[in-house]
């Protein structure tokens, strides 16, 4: 330790580096040249977290479903659907290296959700959720590799979307009478209902 650098880090860093005294060693060597370069002005010697800067030399996790729960710990968002995607990709590709996925992995996710019945909505949704995910992983791992769920097409998208229509002023009136006739608040309520969607559309139509 040179004698500049004791009173920022001791006369000695005693750290625990790996059990492995192969990758030890390596540790070693690497903390070696950070240190080193750390202390070399002394008029501008600062502390170093050494033991952050030995985390940060470990391989990353690079399987999908490890780096899916980092990512989704720095995000903000509902987790509910990227697991339940992750959940199916899962169930039919295995939790592999995420290197190791191809196109032909994502087309058989897309399959899958047709097959169980899934609208084109949800299953685009379930494919933004992967991609995304998987964007993280390439960049984090320094991967150059393109995401195969890019620009992936399902079937007839869009064409089972149904627009809600609106209550005409018979089919309201139809429904006021059923409804005081039961006698019952909750069968009273729905035509209410219908009769407020209905105001808002000729509202925002008009």
């Amino acid at each position: 330790m040179p004698k500049h650098a004791v009173q920022a880090y001791g006369s000695f860093i005693r750290l625990a580096l790996c059990k492995d005294p192969v990758e030890a060693a390596a540790y070693a060597k690497r903390l070696g040249n950070v240190l080193e370069a750390a202390w070399s002005n002394p008029l501008r010697l600062q502390p170093v977290d050494v033991a952050g800067i030995i985390e940060s030399f470990k391989p990353r996790s690079s399987v999908l479903s490890e780096i899916s729960e980092e990512y989704l710990a720095l995000r903000q968002i509902d987790q509910t659907p990227p697991r339940v995607a992750l959940t199916t990709f899962i169930s039919i590709a295995g939790d592999r290296h995420v290197r190791e996925y191809t196109r032909e992995d994502a087309k058989l996710f897309v399959d899958h959700l047709e097959i169980r019945g899934n609208k084109t909505a949800t299953i685009r949704r379930r494919i933004n959720s992967l991609s995304a995910i998987l964007n993280y992983a390439y960049s984090e791992l320094d991967l150059d590799k393109r995401n195969p769920f890019t620009r992936l097409f399902i079937r007839n998208e869009g064409h089972d979307v149904f627009k809600r229509g609106t209550f005409s002023k018979a089919q309201l009136k139809q429904g006021y009478d059923k409804a005081l006739a039961s006698g019952s608040t909750v069968k009273l309520l729905m035509p209410l209902l219908g009769e407020t969607v209905c105001r808002l559309c000729q509202i925002k139509l008009g």
